[in-house]
């Protein structure tokens, strides 16, 4: 088997010249004004891949041993080290549960070093590997408040119903949960329609199953996820929170294969193998049963409905075109909940995505791509004879962008991009009377952003960036917005290093959705009226990272998070006239202390949040409905051995706001008089709220337990996992019933058994 490869080109004069020239204006205009420096030195770059199935392994170890230089693999496998002198080097690839590899390699001036580098699995999952070139890298990274996730690292997680993503962000510092009935995630005190959720460079724009219990990205077909609490840079927009990049796979570039999968709640099946010139990777998942969330209803069954399906085709062919890579892939997924019970509403939602992306590396250290995609959600809420009102959201969004990145001699980083959007929302409502009023919104957008990370010393890197955004609405108005963003690490000694981040950050898509709502199924899309102003935010963020051993590590955060403009549902409206929205500001604030400690087969994972978060509409300050001040977070791991592997995590979260009963009262309608008479046994009680969100919920807690095992029959892997949820039995509240008093609560003991089989 073929371990890697190594390929020496050298530097051509005149390739890629368009590009080049387009990366030399943007640096004369927007950096130094000064030209781009002559390659005097060797550069290292390539790929590592898993020697199976040529899946590549994201933010896999690089480490040249003589020069004591590190890097990290991207979401792609790729690394680039510029700026090498000539000289034999020794060249450590290394990557948790793999083999570690060692080679010799000779660096010349002006020669690409090009490698394609191939680990094997360990068959027991090893805990000690190479780490230098991992802490090399990060010595002046500058990475505050991000996390970066392979899909490894959750796998021995207790799984619950089933392995899911957006779970496993919840259990992060700063992220904040509705329960057990959510998979909706609020990231330091701001509401979830501010997350912006990629896939594959693609928006989603609600990526929730079942009440939102789930998400509806199936775990089996992901590689890779970057998650940024909060100071993103500027290659990322539209969105005030928290940036979550999904990165899937692109199938078993070797040989066909599947896996087959079944939890307490769906039925899935996924399948990849090779085609000429590249792979294929196709992954569907089904509900059959409603077991699970009968919990939510006090055993009362739940007509839900959904299925979700990716399927995704990659082609590289060095004949048609030198390291190049193309992909088109699809996303679509489908919930409704549908009651036999005509007094019920009914719902339903979709998301549909195709999306075409170009990679490409030049024979200098510069790499750029190309992404197209379509992205569509619709929304529907069917009121039947229920006496509610009905909805219907629609929202399509075209985009197109390319990016670049620019490696100097001096390890600095140029960056760039340019994107254009064409988004539509519509959104019918209807009132009481069963009268509908459609409102219809177009516009397109243009941005581009620039950034340059200040590599060059070991012990300080700073980034600096802004990006420009307009847009222009169909039938008149415009905005415009610049958005500077900065952040930096400085390392006082090997073990400690200070680290901060600013920026500002617009958002021009906002959702509907009701502070008192008790489940939100779906919220509508709506691109920002032009009578009110787009939500802005400020981030300030600074920490401490301390890694005392190199099996300890200690991260302290705090942050100030300053938001203004934001689209509040105007519940004081009485005539048409009156505005739906009304802008309100915000305020959040927080400490987060992250810990994680491995001692022989335990990993062990603490973390600690504090945060208060604010809104202020028409003077009136309150805390909205997902601000829990404190969270805690614990996680201990364990492999044994043989395949056997075991684990707990303990949650705790302080009491989530809500809104008291003040009282009720008899709302009388003309449907209810009869002969000028009343009907007294006609009138409904219609409740009478008290101030927004003075009131506080239990507290909520749960201990969960996992027993995993891996083993082979020949050619087929089975997996098979033991969790048991809630095991002490705590009953959470997830609400009372406001007509009828009932308490309602999250998941009670729960026993779930997990089945995977892969050939």
């Amino acid at each position: 088997m073929t371990i890697y490869t190594i390929n020496h080109r050298q530097l051509p004069q005149s390739e890629n010249l368009l590009i080049r020239s387009l990366v030399i204006l943007v640096l004369l205009v927007t950096i130094f004004k000064t030209e781009l420096p002559a390659q005097e030195k060797g550069i290292l770059r390539g790929f590592i891949a898993d020697s199976l199935s040529g899946e590549a392994l994201p933010y896999a170890n690089v480490y040249i041993r003589e020069l004591n230089r590190g890097a990290n693999t991207d979401f792609r496998g790729f690394f680039v080290m510029a700026s090498l002198p000539y000289r034999r080097v020794t060249i450590v690839i290394s990557y948790v549960g793999y083999k570690s590899k060692q080679f010799f390699i000779n660096i010349e001036p002006n020669i690409v070093n090009d490698l394609r580098v191939q680990l094997a699995a360990l068959n027991i999952q090893m805990k000690t590997i190479e780490t230098t070139g991992q802490k090399i890298a990060k010595e002046n990274a500058t990475d505050l408040s991000l996390q970066k996730i392979a899909i490894r690292d959750l796998e021995n997680l207790p799984k619950g119903v089933e392995l899911d993503v957006f779970r496993s962000l919840q259990s992060m510092p700063g992220v904040q949960t509705g329960g057990d009935v959510s998979a909706r995630f609020y990231v330091r005190g701001s509401p979830s329609n501010e997350n912006l959720v990629l896939l594959d460079n693609t928006t989603i724009y609600n990526p929730y199953h079942a009440l939102g219990i789930f998400s509806a990205l199936d775990p089996d077909m992901i590689s890779s996820m970057e998650f940024y609490k909060g100071g993103f840079p500027s290659e990322y927009a539209h969105r005030l929170s928290s940036v979550l990049k999904v990165v899937t796979k692109d199938g078993n570039k070797n040989s066909f294969g599947g896996k087959a999968g079944l939890s307490l709640l769906t039925a899935k099946l996924l399948l990849e193998g090779p085609i000429p010139f590249g792979s294929f990777i196709i992954s569907g998942r089904k509900n059959y049963s409603d077991v699970v969330l009968k919990k939510f209803r006090n055993n009362n069954s739940i007509p839900a409905d959904f299925y979700d399906l990716f399927a995704k085709v990659n082609f590289s062919n060095n004949d048609f075109m030198q390291d190049a890579k193309f992909s088109l892939s699809t996303f679509m997924s489908s919930d409704k909940i549908i009651n036999n019970n005509p007094l019920r509403e009914d719902f339903k939602w979709n998301n549909n995505t195709i999306a075409f992306n170009y990679f490409q590396i030049s024979d200098s250290p510069l790499f750029y791509q190309l992404d197209l995609s379509y992205s569509t959600f619709s929304g529907e809420r069917i009121p039947n004879l229920s006496g509610g009102k009905g909805l219907k959201n629609e929202l399509t969004d075209f985009t197109m962008r390319i990016d670049f990145n620019y490696v100097y001699d001096n390890k600095d980083e140029l960056a760039g991009g340019f994107k254009i959007s064409e988004v539509h929302t519509t959104l019918t409502l209807e009132n009481f009377r069963g009268q509908s009023t459609t409102t219809n919104t177009r516009g397109v957008s243009v941005s581009a952003f620039a950034k340059y990370k200040f590599l060059r010393f070991s012990n300080f890197g700073a980034d600096f960036g802004a990006r420009t955004h307009a847009t222009r609405f169909a039938g008149g108005g415009s905005t415009f917005f610049i958005e500077p963003r900065s952040s930096f690490t400085l390392r006082f000694i090997p073990e400690l290093a200070l680290k901060g981040s600013w920026g500002i950050y617009m958002q021009d898509l906002v959702t509907i959705s009701d502070e008192n709502e008790v489940v939100s199924i779906f919220e509508p899309w709506i691109i920002t009226p032009l009578y009110l102003s787009p939500s802005s935010a400020i981030h300030y963020i600074s920490g401490l990272e301390f890694t005392p051993a190199e099996n300890l590590s200690i991260n302290l955060e705090g942050y100030y998070k300053i938001m203004h403009n934001l689209a509040i549902v105007n519940d004081q409206k009485y005539f048409d006239s009156d505005p739906d929205l009304i802008n309100g500001s915000g305020k959040s604030y927080g400490i987060e202390l992250l810990t994680k400690y491995q001692l022989f087969l335990f990993n062990f994972t603490g973390s600690y949040s504090w945060m208060r978060s604010f809104k202020d509409v028409r003077n009136v300050v309150y805390s909205p409905r997902y601000d829990s001040r404190h969270n805690i977070n614990l996680s201990l791991e364990a492999e044994f051995g043989d395949g056997w592997a075991a684990s707990a995590v303990w949650t705790y979260s302080s009491g989530l706001p809500f809104t008291q009963i003040a009282g009720y009262y008899d709302r009388l309608t003309i449907d209810q008089l009869n002969d000028n008479k009343l009907l007294l046994d006609a009138y409904t009680p219609f409740v009478l709220l008290g101030n927004m969100n003075t009131g506080q919920l239990p507290d909520y807690h749960r201990l969960d337990l996992s027993l995993s095992k891996k083993f082979q029959i020949n050619r087929l892997k089975m997996y098979i996992d033991f969790s048991v949820l809630n095991v002490y039995n705590r009953n959470n509240l997830f609400y009372f019933r406001r007509d009828t008093g009932e308490r309602v609560n999250m998941l009670p003991f729960l026993p779930s058994v997990n089945l995977k089989v892969e050939l």
